[in-house]
């Protein structure tokens, strides 16, 4: 695992750390096989139940102080944590798929979370804000949409009309990730509510829509390369004649994107810690299997050829470097907030899950045909990690805005270059009798 002295942390950290990694190994990840065999293989029961050994495990994270960890120091709510310390507690989360929520700690209801923390007035927190930090209820955040380029948030087109004392709310959303869990109770659901404003970043809004509100149909649930993820599950859904009470607008009409750039930096962030810790699990699975002295080919051990050997060594100095980039970033939205920070969270979320993708992918060779079946947890790591490569906005529009802010050095880099050439030509007329030509 990780090594802690890379960022110097606090005794209390530190002592946390030690008892979140024991939990995570010793509670959440053998308890993993008793979570999927708890999911109905029925149907018409598979979404309509939690595994009951998720309740055990969030009793006893509860008890070792292992809660709601994520929220920054900066809420009133928080425990207290630097988005770097947490860093490298959520390292460790991601190493199994149930920890977060085990530790409250789970997307979407995070980033759901820090938006009612953020945002929300005193009346919407004590709704929706205690229960969820509470563990009692879950959430899911409605944004993307199957009939545009939802990569483009300005294309969103779901409508949210005002009707009086309420709003009323249509439109079709897609991979909408909790909303098939039965504990999820409300909502986030953006949409446009002013499609003409000229400022096309001032359109949408963001309201909050309690889950039994008549209206919302849930179409099916979207499977990730077959995985449907029960019961949490990625929905495709529609919202008819939604109705809601305008006291549900979060921050006021046309604040949509303000609070998505504020709710999506820190859950990026969030998305590269766990996937270091998916990382890590499966460089661990890759080293277990290639020096089982059970398994020989041309009698040796595979760890004893060297393109095995390289392949480890790959893992680890690309998995490093990945983590050093996950502790900049979050040091730095510690430093600057997450606006100034977004260059840094562009750049982890770019090289993170494709670096995690690559270190599955040779985990999954070295165990051969195993390495693709339902035997070990690698195949269901990659169909998780490959979607963070789309999710929270694709490597390309990050890719776009970190050129863009590069190429923004231009004129700077060029008067300095400039100034070099002068230099240079005056030292060559003085020191050599002509100028550079």
């Amino acid at each position: 695992m990780a090594d802690s002295n890379l960022i110097n942390l606090s005794p209390r950290v530190q002592k946390l750390r030690q008892v979140l990694s024991d939990f995570v190994e010793y509670d959440c990840i053998p308890a993993e096989e008793v979570y999927y065999a708890q999911v109905s293989a029925d149907p018409a029961k598979r979404w309509k139940a939690v595994p009951p050994i998720i309740e055990v495990l969030k009793a006893k994270a509860k008890s070792l102080g292992l809660w709601n960890l994520f929220l920054p120091k900066t809420y009133k709510e928080s425990p207290g944590l630097t988005n770097l310390e947490y860093a490298s507690l959520c390292e460790l989360l991601g190493r199994s798929h149930f920890a977060p929520e085990a530790t409250n700690t789970n997307a979407p209801d995070t980033g759901n979370m820090e938006v009612f923390a953020k945002y929300g007035n005193d009346a919407q927190k004590a709704q929706w804000l205690v229960p969820l930090m509470e563990g009692k209820i879950r959430s899911a955040f409605a944004m993307t949409e199957p009939q545009v380029a939802s990569s483009d948030a300005t294309n969103i087109e779901t409508s949210i009309v005002r009707d009086g004392d309420h709003y009323v709310i249509n439109g079709r959303k897609w991979w909408i990730s909790g909303a098939g869990d039965p504990r999820c109770a409300v909502y986030l659901v953006m949409g446009k509510s002013d499609a003409k404003n000229p400022s096309p970043h001032r359109q949408q809004s963001v309201i909050i829509v309690p889950a039994d509100t008549p209206g919302i149909r849930i179409i099916r649930p979207m499977m990730v390369y077959g995985y449907d993820d029960a019961p949490h599950g990625h929905m495709d859904m529609v919202f008819e004649n939604v109705r809601v009470p305008a006291s549900n607008m979060i921050l006021g009409e046309g604040r949509g994107f303000e609070i998505i750039q504020g709710r999506l930096g820190p859950g990026r962030i969030h998305h590269c810690m766990r996937s270091i810790g998916i990382a890590e699990r499966a460089l661990e699975l890759h080293i277990l299997r290639v020096t089982d002295s059970s398994r020989k080919t041309f009698g040796k051990v595979l760890s004893q050829h060297g393109n095995a050997a390289d392949a480890v060594a790959q893992s680890r100095m690309e998995l490093d470097q990945a983590r050093l980039l996950v502790f900049r970033a979050a040091d730095m939205i510690d430093k600057v907030g997450p606006k100034d920070a977004m260059n840094y969270i562009a750049m982890a979320k770019v090289i993170v899950p494709s670096t995690t993708l690559r270190i599955i992918d040779r985990a999954i060779q070295a165990h051969g045909a195993k390495g693709v079946s339902q035997d070990t947890p690698l195949a269901n790591l990659y169909a998780f990690s490959r979607t963070l490569r789309i999710a929270d906005g694709p490597d390309e529009v990050h890719a776009m805005q970190i050129a863009k802010a590069e190429l923004r050095r231009a004129p700077a880099l060029r008067e300095r270059f400039n100034k070099q050439k002068e230099v240079q030509s005056r030292l060559l007329e003085q020191h050599v009798g002509r100028a550079h030509l």
